[in-house]
């Protein structure tokens, strides 16, 4: 009589690296981190370019995260979905520096 063994394979995959949900939820923490320091720090009357080069951190950071998650839904579809990334993308940039810059 042959033994049968019925193996079932239940593998569940587990990764060392850090997922995007997780990094998504850290960099969210330490935006929120940031703002909290930005908004003491305006509170006890530091320095405005204090407060603003943390916001603008924190902000900054934020972005580039957003950008590689709207780039990752964008990569396989038409070619104007990416032109379209790459304008919203300009957009936001320009967004940013230009009330740096005045």
């Amino acid at each position: 009589m042959a033994n049968k063994s019925s193996s079932k394979s239940t593998t569940k995959k587990t990764s060392n690296f850090w997922g995007l949900n997780k990094i998504s939820f850290w960099v969210l923490g330490a935006a929120a981190i940031l703002y909290l320091v930005a908004m003491i720090l305006s509170v006890a009357g530091v320095s405005a370019i204090a407060v603003t080069i943390l916001q603008n951190i924190a902000m900054a950071v934020m972005v580039v995260i957003v950008s590689i998650l709207a780039w990752r839904y964008v990569k396989n579809k038409p070619t104007v979905w990416k032109v379209l990334y790459v304008f919203i993308l300009l957009v936001v940039i320009a967004c940013i520096i230009v009330p740096l810059c005045v």
